[in-house]
């Protein structure tokens, strides 16, 4: 009886054990994967964040290297892709592990501690942690942590710096730091370049990318060896969707995709903090005489000032009809393929063809530009328009609104516009985060070869008019030359 009652005992357990291992089987043959679980709802969630290099609006649409290569992946497997934005990078982890979106995508570095948790795509860039200080005079740059004692290190909360920095401090009991749960690395970018803190920590790739402009920001000691950068995602039993992301950056199609998007959003110079007089009159004898005639038409047509519509074309072009920048804008005035369809210019390399469409375009950019605000500040809100879009514009002036100055002057407004760079502002506006300080500088250049423009034409007409040579003009020029520059009038 004891025999027969352990026996059955034995079955019951056997049969236990076997229930166990056959149920996720069955479950899995009767369970869509995840993969046709995504395709059936239609839509790719991809959580990222609101940053120059994830993702932003550009003139009113999408971009960014982590949107750009998400869209493509969402094409890749047939489904729409689905933007989600995490209020602050912590939020990305609980987003993704609460299942709220099937992949996240911020510049995400593989470490360790998150692959505890976590599972990653194939990585598309390599990446490593640098201390970044201020150069000063009279200040040697840090060549060791001990440089650091006594001075303010913060770094934003919840980053992979941090896992850095605490493998540091095993060595270095000393090192202490500051962690800001509302601060973005470009937050703190800016506060070492103002000298606000002393220190801050970022990925080379970020650094890279905006360190131009932030003029004498520089990185000093390396704190990791090359990590990569991966999109994250939860496990999931059935891999389905690992097996896809593998499929998708092996591509070689894929590659370069990775390769032109590390030249758009990874590689960008900032050439407008800088201005070559020698090159601008060099382009003004070779280029701009043959332009000209285009430029007097051009305002016949549309009524802008032909000066102004040339140091727009210097800007972005340096005159030179045949440019053509990596985002595939092109010509003297640089447009985009829908910009010249919509102002009706057939060939953008077609110098009077460019020349007239950007007029035209700008007469339209001008005509959003509230009737109230004067005319010159108009031309440089329109001006600013023109390089970051109107909507942005519109969300800088809101917050100069709010901070109690005039929203319907330039000299105000261009104060706020940096501002779309930081979280705790751009957050509370329509458009969300925008490059603040391009807009700026572009309007600031402009406004500096018009200038310069206007300065050569008076040279010219006083040639002309007292019938002299350029020889025998040198020395009146000279004179000119060291004498104040005339005002900006428009």
């Amino acid at each position: 009886m004891l025999f027969d009652l352990k026996r059955k005992k034995d079955v019951v357990h056997v049969i236990g054990i076997m229930i166990l291992l056959i149920t996720p089987a069955i479950l899995s043959y009767n369970s869509k994967t995840e993969l046709q679980a995504i395709r059936e709802s239609g839509s790719l969630k991809f959580v990222t964040r609101n940053t120059p290099s994830t993702y932003f609006l550009e003139k009113g649409d999408p971009a960014g290297f982590e949107y750009e290569l998400a869209q493509a992946f969402a094409s890749f497997i047939k489904v729409e892709l689905e933007v989600v934005l995490a209020p602050t990078f912590s939020e990305i982890f609980t987003i993704i592990k609460n299942r709220d979106a099937h992949l996240a995508g911020a510049n995400l570095t593989v470490t360790p501690q998150r692959l505890e948790q976590f599972a990653f795509a194939p990585p598309y860039l390599q990446t490593s942690s640098a201390l970044i200080y201020r150069i000063t005079q009279g200040r040697p740059a840090p060549k060791t942590l001990d440089d650091l004692k006594e001075r303010t290190l913060v770094v934003p909360a919840n980053s992979s710096h941090i896992e850095a920095l605490l493998a540091l401090k095993a060595d270095n009991p000393d090192l202490t730091w500051t962690e800001s749960p509302d601060s973005s690395t470009i937050d703190l970018l800016e506060q070492v370049h103002t000298r606000s803190i002393d220190f801050t920590v970022m990925d080379t790739v970020t650094y890279e990318s905006h360190s131009s402009y932030f003029p004498g920001v520089n990185k000093s000691i390396p704190l990791t060896e090359p990590q990569p950068l991966a999109w994250m995602y939860s496990p999931h039993p059935d891999n389905s969707l690992k097996l896809a992301l593998e499929r998708f950056f092996q591509k070689p199609e894929t590659e370069q995709l990775i390769e032109r998007l590390k030249v758009k959003y990874l590689q960008r110079e900032n050439r407008l903090n800088f201005f070559d007089t020698v090159t601008f009159r060099k382009q003004m004898e070779e280029r701009f005489p043959l332009l000209e005639p285009y430029f007097h038409d051009a305002e016949a047509e549309t009524g802008i000032d032909w000066q102004l519509l040339s140091a727009i074309a210097y800007q972005e072009s340096h005159w030179n009809s045949k440019a053509v920048s990596p985002t595939g804008v092109r010509g003297v005035m640089m447009l985009t393929k829908a910009t010249a369809k919509e102002v009706g210019v057939t060939d953008r390399i077609d110098a009077e063809q460019s020349i007239r469409g950007g007029a035209r375009y700008f007469q339209k950019v001008i005509k959003k530009i509230p009737e109230r605000v004067r005319q010159e500040d108009k031309i440089w809100f329109a001006l600013a328009s023109y390089n970051v879009g109107f909507g942005h514009l519109e969300d800088a002036r809101i917050l100069t609104q709010r901070a109690g100055k005039d929203p319907n002057r330039w000299d105000h407004v261009r104060e706020f516009l940096p501002l779309l760079t930081k979280p705790r502002y751009y957050k509370t506006v329509k458009r969300g985060y925008a490059r603040g300080y391009e807009p700026v500088i572009y309007v600031k250049n402009i406004q500096r070869y018009l200038e310069l423009i206007r300065w050569e034409v008076q040279l010219r007409q006083m040639r002309e008019a007292q019938h002299l040579t350029p020889q025998e003009m040198t020395e009146s020029e000279k004179k000119l030359n060291n004498l104040k520059t005339p005002p900006l009038a428009l």
